[in-house]
C-alpha cells in the first residue's frame, strides 16, 4: 500500500460541481492499494498516519506533534494511479486492487482510522468518481509512505532462503561446539581427579593391609 501524506491547511474533493468533503487544518491523505495487501498493511499505514508527527507543538516546536495529539482532521481520498508501474512512458496499473475488491478494502480501512480516532475528522473523497481534489499544501511538507511487505521477486525469495539455510548451519554449528566443549571439559575433570575411578580399590587394598 501507498500514500502521499501532505500537511494542509485546508483540503476539499468536489465530484462534478458538488462538493462533497472538506477540512481545516491538518492531512490530506493520497491513497494506492495493491493487489497484495492485506489486513497487516491497513494496519500499519492507520498507525503510521495517525501517529506521524509533523506539526509543530504549542510551543510552536516543529516536528513534535501528530495529527491525533492536535486534534486536526485528516481527508482520504482513493487514488489507485499511485500503484503505477510505466511501460515505457505508458502508465499501468495491474499492481493496483481491482474496484471491485478495492472498494470494501478502503471503506474498512477508513473504519479503522475512525476507531483509532474520532469519526467526525475522517474525511473522505468518492471512491472511483472522477474527483477535483483541492489542496492546500502547509510547509509544502509531503511524505510518502508505503507498508512493508514480503518479497515476491523469485530472486529475492532464493536470497531469502539462503539467508535462514545460513542461519541454521551457524545455529548448527555453535550447538555443535557448545556440546564438544562440555565433553573435552567432563574429560578433563575426570583426568584431573583420578579418585573418582580409583577411590573404591584403594580402600580395597588398605584393608589387605595387616
Amino acid at each position: 500500500m501507498k500514500a502521499i501524506i501532505q500537511r494542509v491547511t485546508k483540503a476539499s474533493v468536489t465530484v462534478g460541481e458538488q462538493q462533497i468533503s472538506s477540512i481545516g487544518r491538518g492531512l490530506c491523505v493520497l491513497l494506492g492499494i495493491s493487489t497484495e495487501d492485506t489486513q497487516k498493511d491497513v494496519d500499519y499505514m492507520v498507525r503510521k498516519i495517525l501517529s506521524l508527527r509533523v506539526f509543530e507543538d504549542e510551543g510552536g516546536r516543529p516536528w513534535s506533534k501528530s495529527v491525533v495529539e492536535r486534534e486536526l482532521e485528516v481527508l482520504c481520498v482513493s487514488q489507485f494511479t499511485l500503484q503505477c508501474v510505466l511501460k515505457g512512458n505508458k502508465p499501468d496499473f495491474h499492481n493496483a486492487m481491482p474496484a471491485e475488491l478495492a472498494q470494501p478494502f478502503y471503506s474498512a480501512m477508513l473504519e479503522r482510522m475512525r476507531e483509532a480516532y474520532t469519526p467526525e475528522r475522517i474525511k473522505d473523497g468518492e471512491f472511483g468518481a472522477y474527483m477535483q481534489v483541492h489542496i492546500q499544501n502547509d510547509g509544502p511538507v509531503t511524505i510518502q509512505l508505503e507498508s512493508p511487505s514480503a518479497p515476491t521477486d523469485p530472486k529475492q525469495l532464493a536470497k531469502q532462503e539462503k539467508q535462514l539455510q545460513r542461519k541454521e548451519k551457524t545455529r548448527a554449528k555453535a550447538a555443535s561446539a557448545s556440546e564438544s566443549g562440555r565433553e573435552k571439559a567432563a574429560a578433563k575433570a575426570a583426568h584431573q581427579d583420578p579418585s573418582a575411578s580409583s577411590g573404591a580399590e584403594g580402600d580395597v587394598s588398605s584393608e589387605r593391609d595387616p
